[in-house]
């Protein structure tokens, strides 16, 4: 099943993006409303709070007063840290019932106010952020719920800024303009992207790059590099041994396929068969067959360059994870390629000559990767490895 990630700062309308995917099929775990649920009259949550706080958060009936609780937390970080030691762990396992219990092939949204702030994204196959200016937040607080600026304010500084809710976002829905501009965007990433997704989870089916076409560098592509590593690094688990964005898009200035090339190092190959599945799992899907790096012409154990090949299942993110072992020949090549040309202006500016004349003239990207094989073998193996002997390049310990 498909698990998106839903957040956005308070005020943003999270909730109104949230209501329209369970419309539209979804299965939606709603953290706010377990947080109430969770420290409900009667319940071992509320009895917790209230040992840490007083009975001041409590109303005269004996339910949680929210307004004074925030008074309380959302100016003081010690407070909140305290509460949150409380109230997260009952949330987190709550949560994740509701997941469970969700039939097979379901689209779950979890709509999760704080999941910036506790660094949840590599949790989800997908993160959706609900972004609204901050003052246009405030605004909304203030005006439509009643708030006092001044705890509008708290609330705001309390939680990430854009930056860094920005950064973490897989998806962005503008809801700086009206509710019905909000909803055409929710609409489109169920169509376009979220049903898709779960349609190659489902079959274990890979994404395959656009039709041949170079773009200037982009400075997406590191974060969007980023996000996927830490969910392929999650799903590996014990067995990952290091993670890198490697390949043309790892390297700044250099004109690239919008197809990220990730490397998952391993211990060996059966450790890469063994996390296979959960790759798959976490949106890697692992392609058939066996799969080879081009050794170079003097290898003497041409076995050494075997790897496991999996690709994304996001139809709006292509990925290409190579699964090597590490400290093979593959596994240094990829490292030492991508440092050797973010370092050396003149090689990038003559591998990128290469790659756009290729371009020109290949019908497709297979024939384009074939034709770029020469050159590696002509140029790039030994111009790289002198660069590498007179700057003292190693590749990491893993």
């Amino acid at each position: 099943m498909l698990r998106v990630g839903l957040t956005g700062g308070i005020g943003a309308g999270k909730s109104t993006a949230a209501r329209r995917l369970e419309e539209l099929g979804a299965v939606l775990v709603d953290a706010d409303a377990i947080a109430r649920e969770v420290v409900a009259p009667g319940t071992p949550g509320l009895g917790a709070v209230v040992e840490r706080f007083g009975v001041g958060v409590l109303t005269p009936e004996g339910s949680l007063d929210r307004q004074a609780l925030g008074r309380v937390v959302f100016g003081d970080p010690a407070q909140r840290r305290r509460l949150n030691e409380v109230v997260h762990p009952l949330v987190a396992r709550r949560r994740a019932e509701l997941s469970s219990a969700a039939p097979p092939g379901s689209i779950i949204v979890e709509d999760v106010p704080l999941l910036v702030e506790n660094g949840m994204g590599a949790e989800y196959h997908l993160v959706a952020v609900v972004h609204a200016p901050v003052a246009e937040r405030r605004r909304r607080l203030v005006s439509d719920r009643g708030m006092a600026p001044q705890d509008a304010d708290a609330r705001i500084a309390a939680q990430a800024d854009d930056r860094e809710r920005l950064s973490a976002a897989d998806a962005v829905l503008d809801n700086a303009g009206s509710p019905q501009e909000l909803l055409a965007q929710v609409d489109a990433l169920w169509r376009e992207r979220l049903v898709p997704f779960a349609d190659n989870l489902r079959s274990g089916r890979r994404v395959h790059g656009p039709p041949l076409a170079l773009l200037p560098h982009q400075d997406r592509w590191a974060g969007e590099a980023a996000r996927a590593l830490a969910r392929v690094v999650r799903a590996a688990g014990g067995a990952a041994r290091g993670a890198e964005h490697v390949g043309s898009t790892a390297v700044p200035g250099l004109a690239a396929k919008d197809v990220l090339d990730l490397q998952l190092s391993v211990p060996s190959l059966g450790a890469a068969d063994a996390v296979a599945s959960d790759l798959a799992a976490a949106g890697f899907p692992r392609a058939p067959g066996e799969w080879w790096d081009a050794p170079k012409p003097s290898e003497p154990d041409p076995s050494r360059w075997r790897k496991r090949l999996h690709g994304g299942a996001d139809p709006a993110r292509p990925v290409h994870l190579h699964v090597r072992v590490h400290g093979s020949p593959g596994w240094r090549w990829a490292l030492l390629f991508r440092d050797w040309l973010r370092a050396d202006a003149a090689a990038r500016d003559h591998y990128a000559a290469v790659k756009r004349e290729l371009a020109e003239r290949c019908a497709d990207a297979a024939q384009y990767a074939e034709a770029k094989e020469p050159w590696f073998t002509a140029v790039a193996h030994e111009r790289a490895e002198r660069w590498a002997e007179g700057a003292g390049w190693r590749p990491p310990a893993g």
